[in-house]
């Protein structure tokens, strides 16, 4: 009927069943989780060598606070960034001696072993031209947590720390304009 009256579609406006999932969303977003609201403010994605699939993560806002939401194929964790001196030991100076991390770290009282490592680069927005960054990640005993180091350049270092999630944990997926 548009067509005939000659109104063009909207085309922005995100379908609510079939945009308005977990795997689609957009800065400026809402979703909630753990009774909470979040909004996206960022979206990040990782290409690694060695992986079919790229990584995607969107930045997550809430109160002041930020979580990291990835997804891998169809592989979910929710994480937070931490100083990297808060890992026991000197990771960083044990990496710069060595060019790989200890077999095993400690973080807040718990152990995770060195589960995977990556190298590759991250695409601000999703576009542009990447920055390399080497990735490696520390894995719990149940693999439900882990621990996260990622070096920049030849020096600068950063963490995060987090959990395997559901998609299911996450609801009320609701369209919003950026800030």
């Amino acid at each position: 009927m548009d067509r005939l009256l000659g109104r063009k579609p909207k085309e922005d406006a995100p379908d609510p069943l079939a945009d308005l999932v977990l795997r689609k969303l957009k800065v400026g977003y809402l979703v909630d989780h753990d009774l909470r609201t979040w909004r996206v403010t960022g979206y990040s994605r990782y290409r690694f060598s060695g992986l079919d699939d790229d990584l995607e993560e969107w930045e997550l806002t809430a109160s002041g606070e930020q979580r990291y939401l990835e997804r891998a194929g169809d592989a979910w964790s929710l994480s937070r960034r931490i100083a990297v001196d808060d890992i026991a030991g000197d990771v960083r100076r044990h990496i710069l001696d060595h060019d790989d991390p200890p077999a095993r770290i400690v973080f807040e009282g718990a152990e995770y072993r060195l589960d995977a490592s990556y190298a590759g680069h991250m695409f601000p927005d999703g576009a542009g031209a990447g920055e390399p960054l080497v990735r490696w990640e520390f894995a719990d005993a149940a693999e439900t947590a882990f621990v996260g180091v990622e070096q920049w350049g030849e020096a600068e270092f950063t963490a995060a720390a987090g959990r395997v999630v559901e998609e299911y944990q996450f609801t009320h997926i609701l369209p919003g304009s950026p800030e």
